[in-house]
């Protein structure tokens, strides 16, 4: 994907090394790696295997280093990174204790885990960055407030309001984005441990024991029941970059109509000039908020369809969410570093 190409020149309108780095391929390898771990060392904790096997397993996984090639062939043939990955972990250890390792659990198991556990630290990250926005806002407020603006519906000049209160209508934005995000935070990031069909019929008569074990290693927690088919955990994360670059979009649509020539309301450092026309100062970060708002705006139907899964697991609607959720993130991810970077060059607010 362009956003993640670092050759592709479009890459520096969707710069943000920390979001791609918890997107990357060897992050996801990293939490599936640690699934696997934390349902061996389950298994051990509930003498289901020996310890013996597991310290074998454990070791085994502890010390893997990937060959890429082979687990994209193996992806390419499977539709899943999963089998080709516990075949390379097998093949580290001896016959004797390969229960110790997946034995029982199911692609989805390892991926869908790794996945909550990747979108816990996607939230911290932009908890971070969203406290950062409200805390630039309210600096602009304090600097800037008291100073007149002309009011505006539906593009027309209205009648005279303050700074303040348009400041104060994107601080409103942005929190309610923090609530929304702490709302997903407080009701945890699941564990998903259902076996083949996702019946936990697999795994035997202790998968309680073993799916609370589990979830403290991986902090996440345990589901009433597994949810292979029920999405809409990844709706609601979807719709939480929704609500957040939504109310960035509002920041960077007020700014590039602020900007305007013979309005001239707000003065950014850094903007973006012309090839053509040396004058011109193009908002290029607001506009790229507005972009970014218009782009996730787009993939929300797809997650809607992606959540949709036929009988006991969909490989298509699957697939489809790999496609969209991850460039949502980065994109999110992006335009708050964006929102941040903008919001620090504002040098007035007001009529020049």
């Amino acid at each position: 994907m362009i956003f993640q190409d670092q050759d592709h020149w479009l890459y520096g309108l969707f710069d943000d090394h920390e979001t791609a780095t918890l997107l990357s391929g060897q992050t996801s390898l990293d939490h599936m790696l640690a699934v696997e771990r934390a349902y061996s060392t389950a298994l051990g904790a509930n003498t289901v295997v020996p310890d013996s096997a597991v310290q074998e397993a454990c070791d085994a996984i502890d010390s893997f280093v990937p060959d890429w090639s082979v687990l994209k062939a193996g992806t390419a043939i499977d539709g899943v990174v999963v089998p080709t990955l516990v075949k390379e972990l097998r093949s580290q250890f001896p016959q004797r204790s390969h229960a110790a390792l997946h034995n029982g659990m199911t692609s989805q198991d390892v991926v869908d885990s790794a996945l909550m556990m990747t979108l816990c630290r996607l939230c911290s990250l932009f908890e971070h960055r969203l406290n950062e926005i409200v805390s630039e806002l309210n600096m602009l407020i304090s600097d800037f407030g008291d100073v007149p603006l002309m009011g505006r519906t539906r593009m027309q000049a209205a009648l005279p309001i303050s700074t303040e209160h348009r400041l104060k209508q994107w601080r409103d934005g942005i929190a309610d984005g923090l609530n929304r995000l702490h709302a997903l935070k407080s009701h945890g990031f699941a564990l998903q441990l259902g076996g083949p069909i996702g019946d936990q019929s697999s795994l035997g008569d202790k998968v309680d024991q073993i799916s609370l074990h589990m979830a403290k290693a991986l902090d996440l927690t345990v589901p009433e029941q597994p949810w292979h088919t029920n999405r809409i955990n990844i709706v609601d994360f979807a719709n939480l970059l929704s609500c957040i670059s939504t109310a960035l979009g509002k920041i960077g649509q007020d700014i590039t109509l602020m900007a305007q020539q013979g309005i001239e309301e707000i003065e950014i450092s850094g903007s973006g000039s012309s090839s053509a026309m040396p004058h011109k100062h193009n908002p290029i970060q607001a506009e790229l908020l507005v972009a970014t708002a218009q782009f996730i705006a787009t993939q929300m139907s797809g997650i809607h369809l992606a959540a949709l899964h036929e009988q006991e697991r969909s490989g298509v609607s699957w697939t489809l969410e790999w496609m969209l959720l991850p460039n949502m993130a980065l994109a999110t991810g992006s335009a708050l570093k964006t929102a941040s970077a903008l919001l620090k060059n504002v040098e007035r607010i007001g009529v020049a």
